[in-house]
């Protein structure tokens, strides 16, 4: 039966009016009315008096979830903690790296005393003790500060506000606001933070978390970008500074991987998982006085010394496994080599070269252990450097022709790059998907090739370097 004009008029009138009422305008106007509705009915029903305490949270919050000033204090919040991440973490680094050097002393004389093989000390000694070694000395300084003081925000309750502040971005792009709770974890570490999507319901947004969370850099690529900045960004630069300057080039490679967040999330949210967002009550807690000493213990415990761990189960065999790749000879040429060249053209391109892609591929089971495996390759002698001294390490990627876009695209490529093998473990046990863990791998991979490619080629082609 055919429609007339006037009823074909009406039925695109409605279509248009049920289409605006579905928008999500209009979702958060319901949510709005409920909220305002309940309130009154708990206002009319019930008697309560408000303390100074709630006076003092309700100014506070005022500030802190502004539209205004909201997202800048939480910028000046992430700086300063970078900051003092940057900042202290130099000196106990370095007198860590001391300390392991002068132990090697001793280790070499006992091996020398017990006439032990040259690939016995090679094994033991120049892989699994310097990779070792180099791990604790890099990743421990910044992890004893970074996680206390993240602790002592989230103790005193301003974690929640961030969340808050985060709802309206990431239901812009199709994404659930607790993905902002859970890209806080990342920042210790992304296998954590996968299993903590369980908080999101919606499987959908869960999804797009899980595929979208490994951008925030995890506490095992903090070595590398913090290295990389101060070595080649902050050069010509000295004392306080330079850790500012280091701290600005950190907090942009984290701002450009939240882009990248919303960007996937935004894209994936309009393809293979569109959906409509779903809506959350966030009840924020009071503000609390942090407890300083419990806090600090128990995150530098829990948190620091459980990633270490984890980072030296997986450090040691891969130091290992490079020496022995570096000390084994085919056609008079080492495996390594022989792999560093067949990459070495597609590195280029990246504005990279092969030892830095090998280091990456070797350090898939985790992030901490790409720098030193990189080390290694760079020397001649198939032996990790001591990592005591930065500017010897800076001097090393110089004779290997780096550059800054070297240095930045490394950067880029670590902050970009897939999730190291525990955190896709953790990603199989959630989603039970080959195919999305999967996903999980090539969608970062794909947009870190792409990426410095582009940055690579823009540079050459104007000449800037």
């Amino acid at each position: 039966m055919e429609k007339t004009a006037s009823e074909q008029v009406m039925l695109s009138e409605l279509l248009e009016q049920a289409e605006k009422l579905s928008s999500s305008k209009t979702r958060d106007k319901i949510v709005e009315a409920l909220y305002r509705n309940s309130r009154g009915c708990i206002e009319a029903g019930v008697e309560y008096s408000k303390t100074k305490h709630d006076e003092r949270t309700e100014r506070i919050d005022a500030v802190l979830t502004s539209p205004v000033w909201g997202f800048p204090i939480m910028l000046l919040m992430l700086g300063a903690v970078f900051y003092l991440t940057i900042a202290g973490a130099n000196i106990p680094s370095s007198m860590l790296a001391d300390f392991f050097g002068w132990l090697e002393g001793y280790i070499t004389v006992l091996f020398k005393l017990v006439k032990a093989p040259d690939w016995l000390y090679g094994v033991l000694v120049l892989g699994f003790y310097r990779g070792t070694s180099w791990v604790i000395s890099v990743m421990l300084p910044p992890m004893a500060i970074f996680f206390p003081t993240f602790a002592l925000l989230e103790n005193y309750g301003y974690l929640p506000r961030v969340a808050f502040n985060m709802d309206r971005l990431f239901k812009t792009v199709g994404a659930h606001g607790k993905q902002s709770l859970t890209m806080a974890m990342g920042f210790g570490c992304n296998a954590a933070a996968m299993m903590s999507t369980r908080i999101i319901e919606s499987p959908r947004e869960r999804m797009l978390a899980i595929l979208t969370n490994n951008f925030v850099p995890c506490n095992g690529r903090w070595g590398t970008l913090i290295l990389l900045a101060s070595l080649f960004m902050a050069a010509g630069f000295s004392g306080g500074l330079k850790s500012f300057i280091t701290t600005a080039v950190i907090v942009g490679i984290v701002l450009f991987g939240i882009i990248i967040t919303f960007s996937v999330s935004w894209i994936l949210s309009k393809t293979v998982l569109s959906g409509v967002p779903t809506h959350y009550t966030l009840e924020l807690p009071p503000y609390r006085k942090p407890k300083i000493f419990d806090t600090v213990i128990r995150s530098s415990l829990n948190n620091s010394l459980a990633v270490l761990k984890r980072a030296v189960k997986v450090a040691a065999p891969a130091g290992v496994m490079t020496w022995i790749l570096a000390n084994i000879d085919v056609n008079g040429t080492s495996i390594l080599l022989h792999i560093v060249q067949f990459l070495d053209p597609l590195g280029q391109m990246l504005g990279l070269d092969g030892y830095i892609l090998m280091a990456f591929i070797i350090g898939l089971p985790a992030n901490e252990i790409v720098l030193p495996v990189l080390l290694m390759g760079y020397l001649s002698t198939g032996e990790l450097v001591d990592a005591g001294g930065i500017e010897d390490i800076k001097q090393i990627f110089i004779n290997h022709n780096w550059t800054w876009l070297t240095a930045l695209n490394m950067m880029l490529f670590s902050l970009l790059h897939y999730p190291c093998g525990t955190t896709l473990i953790n990603i199989y046990k959630e989603t039970k998907s080959k195919k999305w863990t999967f996903m999980a791998f090539i969608i970062p991979t794909a947009i870190a090739l792409c990426v410095t490619f582009l940055i690579a080629q823009t540079v050459r082609y104007f000449g800037w370097i």
